[in-house]
Order: C-alpha cells, then structure tokens, then sequence
C-alpha cells in the first residue's frame, strides 16, 4: 500500500464522539482501579513482610495504613508513587497501541493526523490537561470533535472500522 493511500485511509477515519468516549473513560476507570489496587497492595505487603522480619514498625501510626497515608515523608511518597502508575498506565497505552483496553473495547484509537503513534511527551500534555476526563466534555463543540486535551497534545481520537 502506497503511503498517500495509507494517509487517505487515516484521515478518513471519523472522529470519536462523546458517549463512545465516555464509554471507553468508565471501562478503563475500572481496570485503572484494579491496577492501583494491586500497586498498592505490593507496598503493604512489603511493609507487612518487613514488619514480620522485625526490620520496621509503624509506630506511633496505628497500623501500615495509617502510616502510608498520614506520615509527613512516605504519605506523600505513597501518593506520589500511586499517581505514578496511574499516569504509566495511561502513556504506556497510549503510546505502544494508541489504545488503552477500554479504547480498544469501543474501538477507538490516540493518534496524530498523519496516523502515526503519539509521543510521551503527547501523552503526559493529554493527562496534564485532561482534568480526569472532563476534558472530554468539549468534543461536542469543537468542530473537529476534539476534546481539551487533544487540542493541547495535538493528537485525535478517532473510531476505528469494525473487523472484517
């Protein structure tokens, strides 16, 4: 296939509109909830296991809980690391498949206009100004049907046709 009929294809490619988008954010706010869950239960576990050896106490904290929420130094680090594999998720995703599994689920696709895969640097614009999915509130009046985020990454979301 030659490379302007391939571009032909790309462009014509519809883009993503609200409700399909919205279908896609709540699917992978799910799977993004089992996923922190389990980041989250590794550092318990291995705060538990230290404790088992003797090599830490929660102390004066309640218990391991209370110690990664409300210590000055590792509540912060905790928040910080769950946030980071939250934001892994999404740019891993997006910038191997351009699909996150809730995207592929209702078919849709992050891309640039020329069809090509969106960079890391796209993809933390999109998160940085996705306002945890409100941004998508936008596509019905940009004309492009593009949400917040994609006007700032430069990228678009578009329906990919059904398999043969």
């Amino acid at each position: 296939m030659s490379k302007t009929l391939a571009m032909t294809q790309q462009s014509s490619l519809p883009p993503a509109g609200l409700f399909r988008r919205l279908g896609a954010l709540i699917y992978d706010s799910l799977i993004i909830v089992a996923v922190v869950m389990m980041a989250a239960g590794l550092v318990i576990a291995l705060l538990h296991a230290a404790m088992a050896m003797g090599i830490f106490s929660p102390a004066p904290y309640q218990d391991v809980s209370d110690f990664t929420t409300n210590h000055p130094i590792w509540g912060p680090a905790f928040t910080a690391y769950i946030a980071a594999v939250w934001i892994y998720f999404f740019v891993y995703f997006w910038t191997k498949a351009g699909q996150t599994l809730g995207m592929r689920a209702w078919k849709l696709q992050i891309r640039n206009d020329d069809g090509s895969r969106i960079s890391v640097t796209q993809a933390l614009i999109r998160i940085a100004t996705s306002g945890f999915g409100l941004a998508n509130l936008t596509v019905p009046f940009d004309p492009k049907k593009r949400g917040f985020h994609d006007i700032w990454a430069k990228t678009r979301v578009v329906v990919l046709p059904k398999a043969n």
